[in-house]
């Protein structure tokens, strides 16, 4: 049947409906019958058409598209869709963190930027944001930052106190939130920020070397930013305003592309490097490990259903291939877990076979039965088996490529080196790479977000606080919150 001929409206079961219009009664007057199948069919699946929404990153959006690899890069990874020439289809995700599915897309809040990537030896996520660094380097407390960005419980409101109160009792935050209050806390829009992988990955080449990497997906369209003034108008005139900007430029034809680079840092630098590179509050400087190019992602094709394609994406850390492995990142440890287990109880345990999550190759698994599954199971179920069943390779895999670690079992930060510290990456973007427009408006972003029901004791924490970052810089906002400026 082509798209212009007529479609008659059919049950979920595929039998022709009688009516789109009445239900089934006694009489044109009398009551319902409860054997009208199709209406039953209907409130039914209404009410259960909601699934729950993402803890945080509820609100976002996304399309298909394509990522080409430009250079060789064989040198350090042996993943096939990162060798030269090869195209691999992906489909992305953008988002805030704290706000609900209806919230405004113009608040304060870093933006997430996911990617997964339909690879020929299975699905590759990359689940980072629009800053290389994050609030704080132990999983532990993700959780309870989470919440105290979200809604009070006395009065389901977002609170800058409790978001103040974290924050300064965390100093770690320190180097996240001078790029959250600067500039480039708001993106103009999607197609106008940088996307970065944050954490630190491993790569291990043909060979068996392993490096040290971190991805930086560079705006082809240039960075660009909305003023505060500019982001609390739009968000009262179109809370979609992001979203809407990304399906529009699509569908006009002009599709956003990003060039990645990577930072590459030999296996054996990271023993003695003067700061921990897998704590993921800090970069590491361009002039250590300079960007080395590597492709070109572009989107080209908008989503056709919001819900499956959306909604039902689900992006993990732990999605990886051969060639690409994880690090002693602790926060990226902790997520490895948490995503995968967030979509299980969100999704259902069979979400990899939703169409947007499943891979292109084919799954050789022994997972079985559960809510929602689709793919068929054939004997035998259980492994070692003697039934022709799946077999394990390890030639096909990095086991190899795994890092050494001894130590007694403790609770503790990681070990101090010589530049760790919680706020020396922080004041050097205030002082060094922020110009003097770009501090004035800082100061101003955060002393706004003070003057908004931030409490005695919280406010004057918060003014150390960014004096410890930067001794002017925390002057000049407590001066401006102090005279109502």
């Amino acid at each position: 049947m082509t798209a212009t001929e007529p479609r008659h409206t059919t049950t979920d079961g595929g039998a022709p409906v009688a009516s789109d219009e009445h239900s089934l009664t006694l009489g044109a007057d009398g009551p319902i019958l409860l054997h009208d199948h199709y209406l039953i069919e209907q409130m039914a699946q209404f009410n259960r058409e909601r699934i729950p929404e993402r803890q945080p990153h509820a609100k976002g959006g996304g399309a298909f598209g394509e990522f080409e690899v430009t250079h060789d890069i064989s040198a350090y990874t042996r993943a096939a869709f990162l060798q030269p020439g090869v195209k691999t289809e992906m489909v992305s995700r953008f988002s805030t963190v704290a706000g609900e599915r209806g919230s405004p897309d113009t608040w304060r809040d870093p933006r997430g930027f996911s990617l997964k990537f339909y690879t020929s030896e299975g699905n590759y996520d990359m689940v980072g944001n629009n800053v290389p660094i994050f609030f704080m380097r132990d999983p532990l407390k993700f959780q309870h930052f989470i919440r105290s960005q979200k809604r009070r419980a006395a009065n389901n409101l977002r609170d800058h106190d409790m978001q103040w109160d974290f924050w300064t009792l965390s100093p770690e935050s320190g180097h996240m939130l001078a790029w959250l209050m600067g500039d480039r806390g708001i993106p103009r829009s999607w197609r106008h920020m940088n996307g970065y992988s944050s954490h630190t990955y491993m790569w291990v080449n043909a060979g068996g070397e392993k490096f040290w990497v971190k991805y930086h997906f560079k705006t082809d369209q240039g960075i660009e930013f909305l003023t505060q003034a500019d982001a609390d108008r739009i968000a009262g005139e179109d809370a979609d305003y992001h979203q809407r900007d990304l399906y529009s430029s699509i569908e006009r034809g002009e599709f956003p592309s990003w060039t990645l680079h990577m930072q590459i840092m030999p296996f054996e630098d990271a023993k003695t490097y003067r700061f921990n590179p897998f704590d993921l509050t800090k970069v590491w400087p361009h002039s250590d490990y300079p960007l080395i190019e590597v492709g070109k992602m572009t989107l080209n094709r908008n989503l056709t259903d919001y819900h499956t394609e959306n909604e039902q994406a689900a992006f993990e850390p732990n999605n990886l291939v051969p060639g690409i492995g994880l690090s002693p990142d602790k926060m990226l440890l902790g997520r490895s877990f948490a995503y995968s287990d967030a979509h299980r109880a969100r999704l259902g345990v069979n979400y990899k076979q939703i169409p947007v999550n499943a891979p292109k190759v084919p799954v050789h698994s022994y997972s079985k039965d559960g809510v929602g599954r689709t793919v068929n199971v054939s004997d035998p179920v259980y492994a070692p088996n003697s039934y022709g069943g799946p077999k394990a390779d390890p030639s096909r895999t990095d086991d190899a490529g795994l890092w050494y670690a001894d130590g007694d079992m403790v609770r503790a930060a990681y070990t101090l080196r010589a530049e760790d510290d919680d706020w020396g990456q922080a004041g050097t973007l205030v002082r060094d790479v922020l110009d003097d427009e770009q501090r004035e408006r800082l100061v101003g972003n955060v002393a706004g977000h003070l003057s908004d029901g931030v409490s005695e004791p919280v406010l004057a924490r918060a003014f150390e606080y960014w004096r410890n970052i930067d001794k002017q810089i925390g002057d000049k906002i407590e001066a401006a919150v102090r005279s109502g400026a």
